[in-house]
């Protein structure tokens, strides 16, 4: 077993066997996996934001959908991803909240999720399995050597997808 990669929020990195890599207190934020399964490249960003145009100050590109995704595509393919290759997996975009609203400032977990998905599927990257919404915190782990990543979540067993 290799070592533990731990990506911040607002934060992004790359993985390789036998590391593996994390993401802690995933809420409304979204945690994206694009992978080679073939390689066995893989990446994480920890997106708490939806959209870059939509800030003044928006220079920590992982910080949103659009800037993070792209980013990390970029760096994957730079460790020699196949382009073709890649998959994803997202978990989180979760609902933090009890009351519900049709703000859109209290929308931002599902927000962050749409945007995810738009952006995915832009850069033409099958989501190939997801854990997203609810009202419950993620904590998550991907393993680039077999492809599963665990998701943990306060209350329940850690389960793959």
């Amino acid at each position: 077993m290799g070592r533990m990669i731990k990506v911040g929020m607002a934060e992004l990195d790359i993985c390789l066997p036998p590391d593996a890599i994390t993401t802690l207190g995933l809420g409304s934020c979204v945690g994206v996996v694009l992978y080679d399964p073939i390689k066995k490249i893989s990446g994480m960003v920890h997106v708490m934001l939806p959209d870059s145009t939509k800030i003044k100050n928006n220079d920590n590109i992982a910080k949103f959908a659009d800037t993070g995704i792209e980013e990390l595509l970029r760096r994957v393919i730079a460790k020699g991803a196949t382009r073709r290759a890649l998959v994803a997996k997202i978990a989180g975009g979760a609902q933090m909240f009890a009351f519900k609203s049709d703000s859109d400032m209290l929308r931002v977990g599902e927000r962050n999720v749409e945007a995810v998905k738009a952006k995915l599927a832009v850069l033409q990257i099958p989501v190939i399995a997801q854990d997203t919404g609810k009202n419950a915190g993620r904590t998550i782990e991907f393993y680039p050597e077999n492809g599963e990543l665990l998701v943990k979540s306060v209350g329940k067993a850690p389960y793959k997808i």
